[in-house]
């Protein structure tokens, strides 16, 4: 409670899963109440709740599933729901499916939802997308075509908006109802091919003041060596950048080579980023901020001489205070 600094806490669901890729996604509906999303890492099933009353998590109607999904036998993973006011408060719920690919539905009254379709797809691969919306009429995508440990994975641009998909110019790509789309038929925001053959991995979308999108990611020169990128559409073209250098993979799995620290953006203000990179050693959350569109960077730590790693930094959307700016992971991965 931001006016009395009392913290309650309370268990939606014990004993559910211990991974971070089951993290649950919050939605605020117009009232004030919360929705919440989750899923196992591919779960036989998408749960979500919704509070019984504005801002106050001690209460909450019971527990119900999202009863529909490509086919597959991949599950449930990553849940992502989005709210459009021009659309009369319809969610949009976005997940990678059953098919391994990035999947959506929608409901308009929050218990019957549409049959899932694709909305990317990727023979053979899952693409990995993340998603932002206005809050009145658009959704953002930034997308890969596959896993960086699988595939030359490139970094992939559409959004949303009045029934269809469309490029960053307005192009039309297509109708969502013809929905799946390949990534060649999206923006091309950063191409392997044209780096050498490095790989890339998509961490955040938003939209600056103008609507226009902003995306963050890493590549990977090297399993050691991971870069982060900042790029962003000016009205006519995409311009990237790589911004730092965020050391090698936070995971100690041997398996999972392009874990990266993280690089999120402040959904209000994207000329605001939290990354965490290795400095001697030592994963730490710093804030960075550019004036220029991303030309260059003034930066300021977040932590430093820490004695454990901190990872994952998130900026709470539709956070502008002071408190709770960023929060993060931190210990052992």
């Amino acid at each position: 409670d931001h006016d009395t600094g009392v913290r309650i806490i309370t268990t939606l669901k014990a004993n559910f899963q211990v991974d971070d890729h089951a993290n649950p996604s919050l939605l605020v509906r117009p009232d004030g109440r919360l929705m919440v999303f989750w899923s196992a890492h591919f779960g036989t099933a998408m749960f979500y709740r919704r509070s019984l009353r504005p801002e106050d998590i001690t209460a909450w109607e019971a527990e119900r599933t999202v009863p529909t999904n490509s086919p597959g036998g991949f599950g449930y993973t990553y849940p992502n729901p989005v709210q459009l006011s021009a659309e009369g408060n319809r969610i949009w719920l976005f997940w990678r499916g059953g098919n391994f690919n990035p999947t959506f539905s929608s409901s308009s009254d929050e218990v019957s939802w549409a049959p899932a379709r694709t909305l990317v797809s990727v023979s053979g691969q899952r693409p990995y997308v993340k998603v932002a919306g206005n809050g009145v009429d658009t959704i953002h995508f930034a997308f890969t075509q596959g896993h960086p440990r699988d595939v030359v994975s490139n970094i992939y641009y559409a959004r949303y908006r009045a029934g269809s998909l469309h490029r960053a110019n307005g192009t039309l790509i297509e109708p969502l109802s013809s929905a799946p789309i390949t990534p060649s038929q999206a923006d091309t925001v950063y191409s392997a091919a044209a780096h050498g053959g490095v790989r890339a991995w998509v961490h955040d979308v938003a939209h600056d003041a103008a609507g226009r999108p902003v995306i963050t990611f890493a590549t990977f020169p090297t399993n050691g060596d991971h870069r982060y990128h900042y790029a962003r559409w000016d009205g006519t073209r995409w311009i990237d950048r790589e911004i730092a250098r965020a050391g090698a993979s936070m995971s100690v799995d041997t398996s999972e080579p392009n874990y990266s620290g993280g690089i999120t953006l402040d959904h209000e203000n994207p000329n605001l980023v939290y990354l965490a990179r290795q400095v001697g050693g030592v994963f730490e959350v710093e804030l960075w901020r550019t004036a220029d569109g991303g030309a260059t960077w003034t930066r300021r730590p977040v932590t430093s001489s820490s004695a454990r790693g901190n990872f994952r930094p998130v900026s709470p959307r539709g956070q502008t205070g002071a408190d709770l700016n960023v929060i993060w992971m931190r210990g052992g991965y």
